[in-house]
């Protein structure tokens, strides 16, 4: 830890902070060995929306499997999707 932290400035917009940071190295003015990780659970990660063409019987058995499980097809069809990007990764 640095005995000495400087104070960032004060910023009259987001445009100069965003400046300011951009040119400014933070451990000069943060210990960054006291910080702690956060969850912010109620964050949600922006989404695009998407075509999928899929044969019917296809679409009939996943909306069965999902009304089963009393989740929507489409949540469900993310899951897996989810699942199956991450055991690739």
């Amino acid at each position: 830890m640095k005995s000495k932290l400087k104070t960032p400035p004060k910023f009259t917009s987001e445009a100069a902070e965003r400046a300011f940071w951009a040119s400014h190295d933070s451990t000069e003015y943060v210990d960054w060995s006291a910080a702690k990780r956060v969850q912010l659970a109620k964050l949600k990660p922006s989404t695009e929306t998407i075509s999928l063409r899929l044969p019917k019987y296809l679409l009939d058995s996943i909306r069965q499997i999902a009304n089963s499980r009393d989740v929507p097809y489409q949540s469900l069809i993310k899951i897996w999707l989810q699942e199956r990007a991450v055991e690739r990764r």
